[in-house]
């Protein structure tokens, strides 16, 4: 492929300097910094509560003494397409033997090297070039002579903060999320504890009347109960897979290659169907629109309601609540404050399971008033869909920058153009 005008191909080597300053013996005593090791690298980022510990003697592994503004390259599996943008505050860091420590070289944003050794082309060479299989690991004579297609350096600082402002954006979204997440978090236990009063506030204890029961205190207005006094409890069943006729007929059935479209409040795909001959000669169930169903299989606990009528397999329970004496949204909303008790009592050594006695036995507890049920399950999907707009937000940001890496890394499109394109639609 042809570089651009302008343009070159050139080795990492061309670009940064590779751990020009390590960690002699003689430096290690009475030596205070931050130690980098390579299980602080998830994702493509470092977790900064991993590196924050301050050593005053360097372990055995620490080696490369990491300065503000150089790069860090993870060249170990299982993190081997980690990278991190080293930008701590302390300038005595020392990493890991995992770790290539990259120092940009005079006239090299060291911005424009992290983007380019995450790009598709770089990852490619990467792969290509591990050995081992113990401890697989690229050399360090390999990132050296790995290939980047490098513009000048205004271009790459023009690159590089476009997409730097994409990924701040990324941040303050990853950041958002956390914060609603534990406003749901506190929502859920507070209003599946207290509910509501008349006056639309949480019930506390110094205002009003709370008794004992088997889940704890809870409300004098509400009822602990068996699920089954309040919902019509149902499972599903397989069709025989080797009946071609009994599949791909339009009805939606939820298995567990679904577990990814779970904890989304409603489920309305599934990735298979089965036909009307399919529910007709098996054990499987139509169930309605509007019917809580939970995983007690691989996924346990995660749950979802019916966005249309749908079948499931025997992995799941399902129930559907009876209007006037439970809410399926308050349901479901229980089940996901629950998780942590079904996660906790599933056994099994091949898949990990809920017999069925458990949820005969089930238990729940909640207002008397549907009414109240309601108001309670109305402000959590509010949080909820504050959430998912978030999380909807946060993949738009990442095909963004995904796009933009493809086309600014390789001078498909220019970034000066882009640039100009950003002013003209700002004015």
């Amino acid at each position: 492929m042809r570089a651009v005008e302008g343009w070159e191909y050139k080795n990492i080597d061309d670009l940064a300097v590779l751990d020009q300053d390590s960690l002699g013996a003689e430096t290690k005593k009475d030596f205070s910094f931050y130690y980098i090791d390579i299980s602080a690298v998830s994702e493509g980022k470092l977790s900064l509560p991993s590196i924050k510990t301050i050593f005053r003697e360097a372990p055995s592994r620490a080696r490369k003494i990491v300065r503000r503004g150089d790069v860090l390259m993870s060249t170990v599996r299982p993190n081997l397409k980690a990278f991190a943008y080293f930008d701590h505050t302390n300038d005595d860091c020392v990493a890991s033997t995992g770790f290539a420590v990259l120092t940009a070289r005079d006239q090299v944003d060291p911005r424009f090297i992290l983007y380019s050794i995450l790009s598709d082309a770089v990852t490619a060479q990467i792969e290509a070039l591990v050995v081992g299989s113990n401890y697989p690991a690229i050399n360090s004579n390999d990132v050296r002579r790995l290939k980047v297609l490098a513009p000048p350096y205004t271009e790459q600082t023009n690159i590089a903060e476009v997409l730097s402002t994409v990924d701040r954006a990324i941040e303050q979204t990853e950041a958002l999320i956390a914060k609603q997440q534990r406003i749901k978090t506190g929502l859920m236990q507070d209003l599946l504890t207290r509910g509501i009063d008349e006056h639309g506030n949480l019930r506390s204890e110094q205002t009003h009347k709370f008794k004992d029961a088997p889940l704890g205190r809870i409300p004098a207005e509400w009822e602990v109960g068996q699920l089954d006094s309040l919902a019509t409890r149902g499972s599903g069943h397989t069709p025989n897979k080797r009946k071609a006729t009994y599949w791909n007929g339009g009805i939606k059935w939820i298995s567990l290659a679904d577990s990814s479209k779970l904890d989304q409040v409603l489920i309305t795909e599934t990735d298979k169907e089965i036909s009307a001959l399919g529910l007709r000669y098996s054990s499987a169930v139509l169930h309605p629109k509007g019917t809580v169903i939970l995983s007690r299989d691989a996924g346990v606990g995660k749950s979802a309601i019916l966005g249309a009528d749908m079948a499931v397999s025997q992995h799941f329970m399902a129930w559907r609540c009876k209007p006037a004496r439970l809410d399926n949204y308050y349901l479901y909303y229980w089940l996901q404050r629950d998780k942590p008790t079904f996660e906790g009592i599933a056994s099994g050594s091949t898949i990990v399971t809920i017999g069925l006695q458990f949820f005969k036995e089930y238990v729940i507890a909640a207002p008397k008033a549907v009414a109240e049920q309601k108001q309670i399950s109305n402000i959590l999907s509010n949080a909820e869909r504050a959430l998912q707009r978030s999380y909807a937000d946060l993949e738009k940001l990442t095909r963004l920058k995904t796009a933009l890496m493809q086309d600014l890394l390789t001078g498909k499109k220019r970034v000066t153009l882009l640039l100009n394109e950003t002013s003209e639609s700002q004015n």
